[in-house]
């Protein structure tokens, strides 16, 4: 497909994975408003060849596609809510953010008189994920509007229809559940073996490739024996995101027991170490166990 026949994106929302993301769309030759409250962080992407807006208007009025990836569902609705006078009817509204499914439902249901269509696409594959073009995308909607959104998704990753709207930030939420508790799970392993005196990173080592091999093992692993706790994925996310999975289990009647302490451990952290990644969930293991700590390097933030 030519230049002149790709959609015009206004992308909203260019924070820590809303950059590269919208780099990669601009990289693969789709021609892209950016918009971010604070102008600043949008003016990388105009090396790109994005035409940075002053407003939210004028970001949005000429879209065809309009992305979000903003903080939470609230100011997904805040936002979207100030925009609608400016979309034109048959655009198509993705939001890329973590919300509640309520949330998601709630936007389709503002945009829809408007003959705006919507899906939910939240991602999981962090900044790395975000900058290689592999992350992984949850998509509600309807399925006319996945494939009409489709090859803007495979720009950034891996796309997957999972079912109607709010049906991605249930996927999502379950990713985040998992991710979340391993983790969690992963630092517990670390300070073990540290307790019991064998070498912590041996023992990562000795059980890669058998039953315990992920990606958390691999990339947080790594993190925790580094105690490089810069922020990828961040605490407040998982937070939040935990929040969320609370949230969702409560609306359908669940009990997920061990979900909810990971909820407690990551919520014990928001007070010092919000921005951090998540790989600092090791900090909240360390306090219960103070006598315990994992190698002797500096922690790094």
């Amino acid at each position: 497909m030519s230049n002149e026949n790709l959609p015009n994106i206004a992308f909203v929302g260019i924070g820590l994975m809303g950059l590269p993301m919208a780099a990669r769309l601009l990289q693969a030759g789709y021609p892209l408003s950016a918009w971010n409250r604070t102008r600043e962080k949008a003016l990388p992407l105009a090396g790109y060849g994005a035409s940075v807006a002053d407003t939210l208007a004028d970001a949005v009025r000429s879209a065809d596609i309009v992305i979000t990836m903003l903080e939470a569902g609230p100011v997904v609705k805040r936002v979207v809510e100030a925009m609608l006078p400016d979309l034109r009817a048959g655009t198509l509204v993705i939001d890329m953010s973590s919300t509640k499914q309520s949330e998601a439902k709630d936007v389709q249901q503002m945009l829809a008189p408007h003959q705006v269509a919507f899906l939910d696409a939240p991602v999981s594959g962090g900044v790395v994920g975000a900058e290689a073009g592999t992350l992984a995308i949850m998509v509600g909607g309807q399925p006319d509007d996945f494939r009409r959104a489709e090859p803007v998704f495979k720009v950034m990753g891996r796309p997957t229809l999972v079912g109607p709207t709010g049906s991605g930030q249930i996927a999502k939420l379950c990713n985040q559940l998992i991710v979340g508790g391993t983790v969690a799970i992963v630092a517990e392993a670390m300070l073990l073996a540290q307790a019991g005196g064998a070498d912590p990173a041996a023992m990562r080592q000795a059980i890669r490739g058998g039953f315990a091999e992920s990606r958390i093992l691999e990339l947080h692993g790594q993190r925790m024996l580094e105690r490089n706790f810069k922020p990828g994925g961040q605490i407040k996310s998982q937070a939040k995101d935990h929040a969320n999975i609370m949230a969702a289990a409560e609306d359908t009647g669940l009990e997920l027991p061990l979900t909810k302490r990971v909820a407690e451990l990551f919520n014990g952290l928001l007070e010092k170490h919000a921005e951090a990644d998540q790989a600092a969930a090791l900090l909240a293991l360390e306090a219960l166990n103070p006598s315990v700590r994992l190698g002797d390097g500096q922690d790094r933030f």
